[in-house]
């Protein structure tokens, strides 16, 4: 997809192309993102969250000032805004924990999106859901039809939030009748940023908490639950549905087969090889090609640093070890008997060919792949930039398995 901004580097036009997607469902405005990327000088993390902390507390300001008058709906619509933005301010911060603006900036990203929250009527509510000695924060998004309805329950991957899931299939499933409940499981913000919780491969082990809480929410229909993770999120919520048969369907965006294979392409050699080598002692040779693969890669400088900041991992070498236990290998995925979506981006910065891989290892009779491009403008990873679009695609696939039912109609 052509660069509109940043021409020479890739992160950040992904990173300014994901705001601009989430204008559809009111994440982002055109000019704000616009001015907002004009200001930066490519390249400078710090320039990047200064512009976009600014941008985010201006508008914030002018959600304060509209509902200290009254007006809820410009404050309401300027608190997501916000939020957004706040969220992409702090996106590179990573490479340093200790760095003070993590915390800060996450925390205003929350309050901005639950003052949007407060201001927006019975639509969507906070939930906390138990999960061992803790809670993981989400959202549930009640169906706007009478009746018990399916569930979406939606989770994000190695980088997003929660929050972000409104803008990724939360409001398009509500739409249509589902009802959805969005969470941050650990390693992601809502159970990293303040309980320091590390990803972790047993995903079956994080849904099943989610699963065994939908009870507790009004107009749920727990017989039929449907599973969609984002990024990261589709290899995890294939490997939950491959142990968890209370998932009656899944949609991987976009569909991974092995997520240590984003870090292989950083390293050269016999691919067993360098995967024992990854997991030795000592492998300077390995050390070396990570620390070039950084210098020269905005993709390897960013996935390392963030990789372990919600990994976990001392070194890079550790963190790239961490990453070859996330994978629906070894006979995972032909457990998965459901239902099986597998997006594909034709152009994704990070997984290219990882869905058809995954696709290819499933055996569950009902299994579709469906690819994305850049002539309809949704080729990017995710889709993003084409959000409505595909995400028409996605939950009318689901719509077909999982029929919505108003049972005002027949009342």
């Amino acid at each position: 997809m052509r660069h509109l901004l940043f021409a020479q580097d890739e992160n950040f036009w992904f990173e300014t192309l994901r705001s601009l997607g989430h204008i559809t469902y009111g994440g982002a405005e055109f000019g704000e993102v616009e001015a907002t990327a004009e200001r930066i000088t490519p390249g400078n993390y710090d320039s990047w969250f200064d512009e976009w902390f600014a941008t985010a507390e201006r508008i914030r300001a002018d959600a304060d000032e509209a509902r200290s008058r009254g007006h809820v709906s410009t404050a309401r619509d300027s608190y997501l805004r916000a939020s957004n933005y706040y969220r992409t301010a702090e996106f590179f911060l990573h490479g340093d924990p200790r760095d003070p603006r993590i915390l800060a900036t996450y925390d205003k990203a929350i309050a901005a999106f639950n003052d949007f929250v407060e201001l927006s009527g019975s639509s969507v509510e906070r939930v906390a859901v138990p999960f061992e000695n803790t809670a993981l924060p989400g959202y549930f998004y009640p169906s706007p039809l009478a009746g018990r309805q399916p569930i979406v329950v939606m989770h994000n991957g190695f980088d997003g939030t929660a929050e972000e899931m409104h803008f990724f299939g939360a409001v398009a499933a509500q739409e249509r009748g589902f009802n959805v409940l969005t969470f941050d499981g650990p390693g992601q913000p809502g159970a990293r940023q303040h309980q320091g919780l590390l990803f972790r491969p047993d995903w079956e082990n994080v849904v099943g908490p989610v699963i065994d809480h939908l009870s507790e929410l009004p107009g749920v229909d727990t017989d039929q639950v449907s599973l969609l993770g984002l990024s990261l999120g589709g290899e995890l919520c294939l490997r939950a549905a491959a142990f968890d048969p209370r998932v009656k369907a899944v949609m991987a965006v976009d569909g991974v087969y092995d997520f240590s294979e984003l870090m292989m392409r950083f390293l050269e050699g016999d691919r067993a090889k360098v995967r024992a080598a990854v997991k030795a002692p000592e492998a300077p040779q390995i050390d070396e090609e990570l620390a070039e693969a950084m210098e020269s890669s905005p993709t390897a400088r960013w996935a390392i640093t963030h990789g372990m900041y919600v990994m976990g991992g001392s070194t890079p070498r550790e963190f790239a070890a961490r990453t070859m236990d996330f994978n629906v290998r070894d006979g995972i995925a032909e457990r998965i008997g459901c239902p099986v979506l597998i997006c594909e981006a034709e152009d994704d910065l990070f997984f290219k060919g990882q869905p058809e891989e995954v696709f290819g290892r499933l055996t569950a009779p009902d299994k579709t792949l469906l690819r994305f491009t850049d002539a309809e403008g949704a080729g990017a990873h995710c889709h993003v930039g084409g959000q409505r679009y595909a995400l028409g695609k996605i939950l009318d696939w689901l719509g077909d398995r999982t029929p919505i039912v108003d049972a005002s109609v027949n009342a």
